[in-house]
């Protein structure tokens, strides 16, 4: 019996301790600093706990007899976790996009007897692991290119978008830095750029550049590959909208301003799709060749319980990540990249198989 304390009682972090606890395998707690959303978690079996993930002293008294922690909350919390797992010796996963965040727990990683893995969602996450088994097929690598989308399925407003998890994140992505190689090195760029508009399934999409979800890919491809970018999937016409917010009425310098107005103005859905897609270019014995994978993936109920597609695609990852660490399929310590996950041992575990 594996235990298991997942910090952050939202949409992820539920659906993450619905699938562990429902193995038989996995002894679920979830903290949470909030009553109310302690209150509405709904897993049997699931343990829950007050814990403030800011205060060191109540990080210390849940992790107690537990042998690995997740981040499941806010991005901005999961230094103090990383801080206090490598302090009681506690393997550590998270899955945020947050670069700064996964710098913090890289240092705190070294030397650490148990594994630290953050990024363990689908962006970074998946994407990192299907790019680099795409990359390995190529003798010589050309360009890798990434891009992922959670998308409404029945968009109805101007923005072609609705609220599909954290809207921190979501502003994190749409105005951080962008990691990028170009000629075979590593840059930054600005988000929101690079727009380019392409159809799959005979569904038309626009992607343009975002931060965080290429993960450490950039670091691991510098000088392999002539071309490297990640872009978020939208529908047409988002990208204007959000530059008009973003840019015209100046709200990129009043995030907290910008989260109240998001949020107050466009709808939640659990009607969602989650599209990924992934092209590698390069040469393959003297022949230049491309291969892609390509998911549409829709919520879908698992057990008894109905899952949102992203709630099902980021959870159904991480769970992942943690079944193949626990049966040795990974690095047992320091720090773990999403590309040291095999893809075929990822889509034939039993949670990685939802992108089989």
């Amino acid at each position: 019996m594996h235990k298991i304390l997942i910090l952050g009682a939202g949409r992820i972090g539920t659906s993450m301790a619905a699938l562990l606890q429902g193995t038989g395998e996995y002894q679920v707690t979830i903290g949470d600093v909030n009553p109310a959303a302690l209150a509405a978690v709904d897993v049997p079996g699931v343990q829950t706990r007050a814990v403030d993930s800011t205060d060191a002293h109540a990080l210390a008294e849940a992790m107690k007899g537990q042998g690995a922690v997740v981040g499941a909350g806010p991005f901005a919390v999961n230094v103090h976790i990383a801080e206090a797992a490598r302090a009681h010796g506690l393997d550590y996963y998270d899955v945020t996009e947050d670069v700064a965040v996964t710098n913090r727990v890289r240092h705190l990683a070294q030397g650490a007897s148990t594994a630290f893995v953050p990024q363990c969602g689908l962006a970074p996450g998946v994407i990192s692991i299907v790019a680099h088994d795409l990359a390995s097929q190529f003798d010589t690598l050309r360009e890798l290119r990434l891009r992922v989308g959670a998308l409404p399925k029945y968009p109805a407003n101007g923005l072609g978008y609705n609220l599909t998890w954290s809207t921190e994140g979501l502003i994190n992505e749409y105005l951080n830095p962008c990691d990028v190689i170009m000629d075979s090195h590593r840059v930054a760029v600005p988000p929101m750029e690079g727009l380019e508009h392409f159809a799959i399934n005979g569904v038309e999409y626009e992607a343009f550049t975002t931060s965080g979800g290429v993960g450490s890919l950039c670091e691991t491809y510098e000088g392999q590959v002539e071309t490297l970018t990640y872009k978020t999937i939208r529908f047409p016409g988002h990208c204007a909208a959000m530059r008009l917010i973003l840019e015209d009425l100046n709200l990129k310098s009043r995030r907290g301003l910008l989260k109240e107005i998001l949020e107050g103005a466009i709808p939640q859905t659990r009607q969602d799709v989650v599209v990924v897609f992934v092209t590698a270019t390069g040469f393959q014995n003297g022949r230049l060749m491309q291969t892609s994978f390509a998911r549409s993936i829709s919520g879908q109920t698992v057990g008894d319980r109905e899952f949102s597609a992203i709630e099902l695609t980021t959870a159904a990852a991480a769970c992942a990540v943690i079944d193949l660490k626990n049966s040795n399929h990974l690095p047992q310590t320091g720090f773990v990249r999403q590309e040291d996950v095999s893809l075929p041992a990822f889509l034939a575990n039993r949670f990685g198989k939802v992108y089989a």
